[in-house]
């Protein structure tokens, strides 16, 4: 192999990993961006079982039983 068909050859590899590698950062940062939502989800049920406990949720309507009880 000569050094032109080796510097050929080098210069296609590092292509396709430039190529890799951005694919995986657009991967990374879609992910970054759904963990985040899923973390702010997370505060949220979790706010939303702290008031159920304490009693403080406003959709105890559908909870009671009805008057002729």
């Amino acid at each position: 192999m000569t050094t032109e068909n080796t510097i050929e050859a080098l210069e296609t590899r590092i292509a396709f990993q430039e190529d890799a590698i951005d694919k995986i950062s657009d991967v990374v940062a879609r992910q970054e961006r759904e963990l985040e939502k899923l973390w702010l989800m997370v505060q949220h049920l979790s706010q939303q079982l702290k008031q159920l406990d304490s009693g403080e949720l406003d959709n105890d309507s559908g909870h009671q039983p009805p008057p002729h009880y």
